[in-house]
């Protein structure tokens, strides 16, 4: 955790925290929280997102509310500063839940999403660049071997998908999450971020969930849904998540890092992963922001 990433998330946590006492809808708080992260280029969403392999940012995102569980979702979309934004107009003028590649680019563009600059440096000219990450040769290999058959189009070739939850002065829940994907990826790649109940879920008789972590461990779990399913049963969200953060663990071998919030405001932030940045606004109004949680 930079020093510049703990400020930012400070910041962020004061200012939702400033947004609900004044009343603002969870949803709103959730979106808000989202877009100054996304705006920030020190995380892994909006201005600060991962390239795929063929050099192109595509962003996913996706927010939901507890009340009526409406939600709005976007897949691989290209050139837009505020991924979240644009999940959130899909869930309130559209009747779909998610849009995906170009047809959720041109959405956003209807309008008037503001637009990132886009870049178009290859990546896997530059291997060193990347962190090391489990399947990353095997990954670089079959991208190669794609743009060599002619099926894709090569073009000139450390930091984490953000999240929020929220529960407002009325008792709803809201939850969103946004992100840049994983450091090495095929063109196309999706992960858990955009697939409700797996990196969000939000119901006012259960919680709100976001997630971080490796996408493809948590789809296979459908981790969101199940936490929200554990605190429906009465688990506290302590109990709740690190049930199911074992169980990716135990399952699939896989990491993940999760904010959950009941309905009566008890809060966690748990996670498998070594480091997960996030933060709380504790019970003096005053915000907690670590890189490590119990």
């Amino acid at each position: 955790m930079t020093v510049a990433q703990a400020a930012c998330v400070e910041r962020t946590l004061a200012e939702g925290h400033r947004l609900l006492q004044a009343g603002v809808p969870a949803l709103s708080v959730v979106e808000e929280a989202i877009r100054l992260l996304e705006d920030s280029g020190l995380f892994n969403a909006g201005r600060g997102s991962n390239r795929q392999l063929d050099g192109v940012r595509r962003m996913d995102a996706s927010i939901m509310e507890g009340r009526d569980l409406r939600a709005g979702a976007v897949a691989s979309i290209e050139g837009i500063l505020h991924p979240v934004t644009a999940a959130r107009l899909v869930m309130e003028k559209t009747a779909h839940v998610l849009l995906v590649g170009k047809s959720a680019s041109r959405f956003a563009d209807y309008f008037g999403l503001e637009r990132a600059p886009r870049s178009r440096r290859s990546l896997t000219a530059q291997p060193k660049q990347l962190r090391p990450a489990a399947g990353v040769s095997r990954t670089l290999q079959l991208h190669q071997a794609i743009v060599k058959t002619g099926r894709l189009r090569a073009r000139s070739l450390g930091k984490e998908t953000v999240g929020a939850v929220a529960l407002d002065v009325k008792g709803t829940v809201a939850a969103g999450a946004s992100t840049g994907g994983v450091d090495v990826m095929l063109p196309g790649r999706v992960g858990d971020t955009p697939l409700i109940g797996c990196g969000v879920y939000a119901d006012n008789d259960a919680g709100a969930v976001s997630m971080t972590g490796l996408g493809e461990s948590i789809i296979r779990v459908a981790v969101a849904k199940e936490i929200a399913d554990g605190l429906a049963t009465g688990l506290s969200p302590v109990a709740a998540a690190n049930r199911v953060l074992r169980k990716v663990v135990e399952r699939v071998q896989g990491a993940a890092g999760v904010l959950v919030l009941s309905p009566d405001g008890r809060c966690t932030i748990r996670h498998s992963t070594p480091h997960m940045i996030a933060g709380i606004i504790g019970p003096d109004g005053r915000a907690i922001v670590r890189d490590r949680f119990a």
